[in-house]
């Protein structure tokens, strides 16, 4: 381990993660302050709501460390959720550090490199489960623990001024069925010889007890799809190998073949058989295949639990898939949970199957058909007595949930708490932990495939013209800046009622656009701008007459 000097600091910087469950991008700074290096630990995305039209992606803004790229000894992903890794083909340009990640998360993040085209310049490094990482002043130990995908892990970071658990997404499951048990006896080791800080997830800390197992998941599906006699689909998150794997292995008790739907499963089904698991199932069948089945003899399993547009089970809701149909007496099963701010497309999603005579099946109704992959309260608990921090770092959550980690953790006799939001530069080491520094930190849109700033024109105008619609004026002037057609006005996304029809209203507004041309003088109509700006601000003040909201007026000058 290098020696220390008076100047060098141990500081946590998360860029994304902090006041939102999603987007993880979490910064170690270690050195003097005008020389820190840096690992990067996960880089996430997010995706958009009904407050982002258009946009599915959203990325962690990398604008402070890019300044310092050239200081980034590495990025280490503990995981293959797309919260973790799905930033890094859109940003590992802006850093260009290597890459390290286990079997699992690696062919997963290849196939992603591969269809951005930089599969051949970004450096992957695969490390085995329990391996190390030398990176400067930071010796990384990977720590296996258990959560909703293959290959989860914490990562025990050394350092000349203590060591930190970072736990990435986990939980505790004492039969996860893929994979190894949480590595109870390498974070007491860790706990034993001293942890300055936890940085922890923070899901669940409002939920009491445990967050379940998967293997009780399998026991409750395997009578469930037992029951059912027509078609069956199950809608889980394609990330979820144990789920996919539950599924199947219950599909084959009931003497039911298993058809993939989705882009999703299929890539992540390879990723499994390619280190080893999903291993004693029957070869599952394509959805071109299953429509040879006995309705009884077959199970979809399906992307889009979430009621993602795009996915395969939004497009057997609406009758549009190509293969796969569901109808009465057919049922789906949800093995999913509803994420926070999906209520309304899932619950469209569900009324569109049960309007085709599909019964539905939720974790809502028939308990125990998921499990979450976060820590309860007793877990995190647990978690506490293994590690024995000094400094609780609550991580991966809303500002309630931080701030009800801190609570707890202060509750557990944790001397320190500290709860960051983005862009909060926390000093670890030495002294007391506190926030020294406040550094820009925002988020990226993906829209239409271009990266743009958070607060860029074109989602400003989209937003503008979903709420108040859009009225396009035009009008044609000969040489000497007189009409010689129009104005004519067409209006987007606009009301009218059958007293006062939209043409009438559209004819108003043509009026008023014309009046304001003729207030012009002399030079001020052979300016197109001057009479463009003339125009807009007459129709925008009409529409608010009219409508009571001021739509987005578009005004082009053509001139003979």
């Amino acid at each position: 381990m290098p020696r220390t000097t008076k100047d060098d600091e141990l500081v946590f910087l998360p860029l994304g993660g902090s006041n939102e469950i999603g987007m993880n991008f979490n910064l170690y700074g270690f050195g003097p302050p005008h020389d820190r290096k840096w690992i990067v630990v996960d880089l996430g995305i997010t995706f958009g709501d009904q407050t982002t039209p258009g946009v599915e992606v959203i990325l962690p803004d990398p604008a402070y460390i890019e300044d310092y790229a050239d200081r980034i000894l590495g990025i280490v992903l503990t995981h293959a959720h797309e919260d973790h890794i799905g930033a890094v083909a859109w940003l590992w340009p802006r850093l260009k550090a290597p890459v390290y990640a286990t079997p699992f998360t690696a062919f997963i993040l290849r196939e992603k490199l591969r269809e951005a085209d930089l599969l051949g310049e970004v450096k992957i490094t695969e490390v085995a489960l329990g391996g190390t990482i030398s990176l400067g002043p930071f010796e990384l130990e990977l720590i296996t623990l258990t959560h909703s995908i293959p290959e989860p892990n914490g990562l025990a970071i050394r350092t000349p001024l203590g060591t930190i658990l970072h736990t990435g997404d986990w939980k505790i499951d004492p039969d996860p069925l893929l994979g190894a048990v949480t590595d109870q006896d390498a974070i007491r080791r860790l706990g034993d010889a001293g942890v300055l800080a936890m940085v922890c997830d923070s899901t669940n800390v409002f939920v009491d007890g445990h967050a379940g197992s998967e293997a009780e998941v399998r026991d409750k599906l395997i009578p469930l799809i037992g029951d059912l006699k027509g078609k069956v689909a199950v809608a889980c998150f394609a990330s979820n190998v144990a789920r996919m794997d539950s599924v199947a292995r219950a599909a084959q008790a009931n003497g039911r073949r298993v058809c993939l739907v989705g882009r999703s499963m299929h890539r992540m089904s390879a990723a499994a058989k390619s280190v080893g698991l999903m291993e004693g199932l029957q070869p599952f069948i394509s959805d071109a295949e299953a429509g040879h089945f006995p309705p009884d003899k077959v199970l979809y399993l399906c992307t889009g639990s979430q009621g993602e547009g795009r996915a395969a089970l939004s497009r057997i809701a609406d009758g549009s898939h190509a293969h796969v149909s569901l109808g009465a007496g057919d049922a789906c099963i949800f093995s999913s949970r509803m994420i926070p701010g999906n209520e309304i497309p899932i619950r469209n999603l569900q009324n569109r199957l049960a309007d085709r005579g599909v019964r539905l099946y939720t974790e809502r109704d028939h308990p125990g058909i998921h499990v979450s992959g976060h820590p309860c309260r007793d877990e995190l608990a647990e978690m506490y007595r293994w590690a024995r921090p000094e400094i609780s770092v609550p991580t991966h959550g809303e500002r309630r949930h931080l701030l009800e980690h801190a609570a707890f953790a202060r509750d557990l006799q944790v001397p320190q708490q500290v709860t960051p939001r983005n862009g909060d530069m926390v000093r670890l080491a030495p002294g007391r932990a506190e926030i020294i520094d406040e550094v820009p930190a925002g988020r990226l849109y993906v829209d239409g495939g271009m990266v743009t700033a958070e607060n860029g024109d074109a989602l400003r105008e989209r937003r503008h013209a979903a709420s108040n619609g859009v009225v396009a004026v035009s009008v044609v002037l000969d040489g000497h800046s007189k009409i010689v057609s129009g104005p004519q006005v067409r209006a987007l996304g606009l009301p009218s009622e059958p007293d006062y029809p939209l043409d009438d209203i559209l004819d108003d507004l043509a009026d008023e656009a014309e009046q304001a041309l003729n207030r012009l003088k002399g030079d001020d109509r052979d300016l197109d701008e001057t009479v463009e700006s003339a125009m807009s601000r007459a129709v925008k003040k009409a529409s608010q007459r009219i409508w009571g909201r001021r739509p987005v007026v578009e005004t082009t000058v053509l001139r003979l």
